[in-house]
């Protein structure tokens, strides 16, 4: 999760109470009374035979409350009640909500595995009358023959499209490319801080087993021997996964992840548990910032920190990343990698860590558009597990044509910041390989208010941490950390949670709306707006290398800290940055197409991080 911190708004002003208003409007006294094994709504005490059960009739439970704790509570929600209405409130809410919240409080009080859905879960295709593709289909594109470099460094560098030919036609063994990737990560680690956990023995095994299978003419397909990197929230059986946090650097699985099993059947050889931003926020883990190997004085942006540096730098063939809202576009930004981002429901998350139930993604980070989509084959499927996983199909073919597709975008963000030069010539490109450009709009909404879904979910999956005071383990504690945010979010209110939903079933059917228009969308690849609606409608995103820019101050996750000044640069500095297509649900086929055709364009992907 990449935290987008807005400028505060100004708070409604209240006014001021006299006391005496607030002891007239003051409770009743009641008598203290320890909540009993009972149900909130009962049938009122001596009624006669066949009443209902009725609220406000449970005994009490809970501290006592007054008007003057309602005042006060009216200030976090935004709003104002009468003195009898706050009275009237507080002299019913020990028998009336307070026993609610028995579940937590008890006596009876039931422990919510961390593997528990949600009952409701988010279905994004109900807005489309057709979601996907009709076939599955799955053709890669047939580069010209290349020899083995004798140099390592080329060898590390190719893409997974290039080094998995190498591995089919018995040019490069995996036990080599695993050791060069092992060596390189020894060797980069403590300068980047991307890994947590090397895989070393079992890599090793997993290699030596890929190149016996080859050579007995068993070729499971491209992914076959190619070392790779998983962010460090995917469960690895008898491997530590710690999510990037004090509170779990212990934590040894039992069972791997979906995704990490579905590699293994693959072929893929697991070489490092890579870092992310503690319970995936931004790039700060228990062992310190990952940085960006282009610009080793900024953090490789979050929470796929060390998915985007470990691929940037040629120390994996290829990432797992995971995104609930920026967290593989941003740091695909920072590094200047490829990361794709799949439709939610197509990959299943069973064994990965929860933090947003509804808007979780598990997807691939590489050196090239194709390399995305070889990953995204082995890796799509539903689950058991997952109650929000799928069946989808994958279609794509490299050699189809891309002539005539429809590329929505927004003429006013075109203009403005976050977009550079390297956007709006990303722009023309599109003309240029024979796509065509179409403008789109979409309402001006408060798209940030949907982010009320993400803080109740990441504070309810993270409570026991709360309630515990373990969040005070964690590295950052600074406001717009999750220790602050998720205990913020315990007073976030429950009826504005349903509008926020309420909210993002009208932007998913506006975006439903802009899709009928367009096969595909770009846009400057962290305009807020965008990240956050197409995280909240489930739509798959492709960010690509576009270009190069140059800054002239570090760039930061985090919000601005005048006591630490981030580092400036003069002469500035030059770094890479891409731009995002937006595809229709499940459709990726287009998106790697599209990607594919416009990274040939560009002409930028091969260049490499100084120093690596």
């Amino acid at each position: 999760m990449r935290f987008r911190n807005p400028l505060p708004k100004p708070m409604p002003k209240f006014r001021a109470k006299s006391r005496r208003q607030f002891l007239s409007g003051a409770s009743a006294a009641v008598a203290a009374a320890v909540a009993l094994p009972t149900n909130a709504m009962q049938t009122p005490a001596g009624a006669p035979p066949g009443t209902p059960p009725a609220f406000g009739t449970a005994p009490p439970a809970g501290p006592e409350v007054s008007a003057a704790t309602f005042a006060q509570a009216e200030k976090l929600v935004q709003v104002q009640m009468t003195p009898r209405e706050r009275a009237e409130a507080a002299g019913s809410w020990r028998v009336s909500m307070a026993p609610l919240l028995e579940r937590r409080t008890g006596p009876r009080k039931v422990e919510l595995e961390a593997t528990l859905a949600p009952y409701s879960r988010s279905d994004p295709s109900e807005f489309y009358s057709k979601t996907g593709p009709d076939r599955n289909r799955f053709i890669r594109s047939r580069p010209e023959p290349q020899g083995l470099p004798a140099n390592e460094e080329d060898i590390a560098f190719a893409p997974v499209t290039q080094l998995s030919r190498w591995i089919e036609e018995r040019k490069l063994k995996s036990q080599h490319l695993t050791e060069i990737y092992l060596n390189r990560l020894q060797k980069f680690n403590p300068k980047l801080r991307c890994a947590i956990t090397l895989t070393r023995e079992l890599a090793l095994a997993q290699a030596r087993r890929a190149d016996e299978e080859i050579a007995a003419g068993h070729y499971r397909g491209p992914l076959h021997g190619i070392p790779w990197g998983a962010k460090d929230l995917l469960d690895t059986a008898g491997i530590p996964t710690t999510y990037g946090a004090e509170p779990f650097r212990n934590r040894i699985p039992r069972q791997n992840a979906t995704v990490v099993n579905r590699l293994n059947d693959a072929g893929a050889v697991l070489v490092a548990k890579l870092s992310l931003g503690a319970l995936a926020l931004n790039d700060i883990w228990f062992g310190g910032q990952t940085m960006n190997p282009w610009l080793l004085e900024e953090g490789s942006s979050g929470s796929s920190a060390g998915p985007g540096a470990a691929t940037a730098a040629g120390l994996a063939g290829f990432a797992i990343g995971s995104e609930t809202g920026g967290s593989i576009v941003g740091p695909s930004m920072r590094c200047g990698v490829t990361g794709l981002r799949p439709t939610f429901g197509r990959v299943a998350r069973t064994g990965a860590m929860t933090l947003c139930w509804s808007l979780d993604k598990l997807g691939p980070m590489a050196r090239s558009v194709e390399d995305t989509m070889l990953v995204l084959a082995a890796m799509t499927g539903p689950d058991a597990g997952d109650a929000s996983s799928v069946p989808s199909k994958l279609d794509y073919d490299a050699s189809e044509s891309i002539q005539g597709l429809r590329v929505g975008y927004f003429p006013g963000w075109m203009k403005e910041s976050p977009a550079t030069e390297v956007d709006r010539a990303a722009l023309a490109t599109v003309r240029k390989v024979g796509m065509r450009p179409v403008e789109v709009s979409i309402p001006d909404w408060p798209y940030d208010s949907l982010e009320l879904i993400l803080f109740a979910e990441a504070a309810a999956a993270f409570e026991d941490l709360a309630l515990t005071h373990r969040l005070d383990q964690l590295k950052m504690q600074v406001p717009d950390a999750w220790p602050n945010i998720f205990r913020q979010s315990r007073f976030l209110s429950a009826v504005d949670f349903v509008q926020a939903d309420r909210l993002r079933r009208k932007v998913a059917l506006e975006m439903a709306r802009v899709f009928s228009e367009v096969d595909l969308l770009l846009a400057p690849s962290l305009r807020d707006e965008m990240l956050t609606i197409t995280n909240f409608t489930g739509h798959p995103s492709l960010t690509l290398r576009a270009g190069f820019i140059e800054v002239s101050q570090a760039r930061s996750d985090w919000a601005p800290d005048p006591k630490h000044p981030l580092p400036t640069f003069n002469p500035p500095r030059r770094v890479p940055h891409g731009v995002t297509l937006i595809g229709r649900l499940f459709e990726e086929g287009t998106l790697g197409r599209a990607g594919l055709a416009l990274e040939r364009s560009f002409g930028v992907a091969a260049e490499r991080p100084p120093g690596f």
